[in-house]
């Protein structure tokens, strides 16, 4: 009877979203864990299963720097982000192309799944951040949304890398996974949007995860940042955030990977696993 009452409860939803495109947003050691990792893939498997059309953008920084150790260097971040020097651009462009993203790929694939890799640089165009300068790395000024919308009427689940060409040299820049992501969310306004990294959602105490919002609204966002709740790396999810919501996009989701099916509960339950941010 338990099993038939979840089945019971997701229904609704499953009517409701089939034919809706939902990007998912993979980053942090979610991708590291293989357990974390294999259930992801089984709920992006399910939902495509029952008939909603599925973008990802990923993210790779551990497996990034990693290769950049394994060449004699380290890593370097400013404000969060890496410094990304002409050799560090070369290993992020060969992590993410030859390691990362065929990894995904792959496990969707034995899933069942038509999934195919779609290098960021083919629709991103960036412009450098000079302040302070970090390299190559770049804020995203365009993004042409043809070929994710071709796979997506074609069946296909785009798996798509966050790299972008320069506006202004044509280089390849670096560029935030969350950043990339909400970029093209807002360009397909799509229907959801889910975050899914080591991260529980927005706790006001982050220490205690009985704090837990389970739903916030973009009008609470200022408050929360200006009271601390909202600090460090948590600022620029949660700008990428609002600012999906503000060009079209209905809901934003953080997930935390590391609990099994979390995507699955948080989509398809009333109450859901993470945080909710709404209009």
């Amino acid at each position: 009877m338990a099993k038939a009452a979840v089945l019971t409860e997701a229904l609704p939803y499953i009517l409701d979203f089939r034919g809706s495109v939902v990007l998912v947003k993979v980053g942090g050691s979610v991708m590291e864990g293989e357990e974390a990792l294999s259930s992801l893939m089984d709920d992006i498997s399910f939902m495509r299963a029952v008939g909603m059309k599925i973008v990802i953008v990923h993210g790779g920084g551990k497996a990034i720097s990693r290769a950049i150790k394994e060449s004699g260097h380290e890593p370097r971040f400013v404000d969060g982000q890496r410094v990304t020097d002409e050799q560090t651009m070369e290993i992020v462009r060969r992590t993410l192309n030859n390691v990362v993203n065929p990894d995904i790929v792959r496990r969707l694939t034995e899933r069942g799944v038509n999934a195919k890799p779609l290098h960021g640089n083919w629709m991103f165009t960036a412009r450098r951040i000079t302040s302070p300068d970090r390299g190559y790395v770049g804020d995203i000024v365009a993004v042409d949304t043809r070929a994710v919308s071709e796979m997506l009427d074609a069946g296909i689940i785009p798996v798509v890398t966050p790299v972008a060409t320069g506006v202004d040299d044509a280089h390849l820049y670096n560029v935030n996974a969350d950043v990339a992501a909400a970029a093209l969310a807002k360009e397909l306004k799509v229907r959801k949007f889910a975050l899914v990294s080591d991260v529980a959602g927005l706790m006001k105490d982050p220490n205690d995860p009985g704090t837990l919002f389970s739903t916030l609204h973009v009008s609470d966002i200022a408050r929360l940042r200006e009271d601390g709740t909202i600090s460090g790396g948590m600022i620029p999810k949660m700008d990428s955030c609002v600012g999906a919501i503000r060009a079209g996009v209905r809901k934003v989701h953080l997930v935390d990977g590391r609990m099994a099916h979390s995507l699955l509960l948080e989509i398809f339950t009333r109450e859901g696993v993470g945080t909710e941010i709404t209009e």
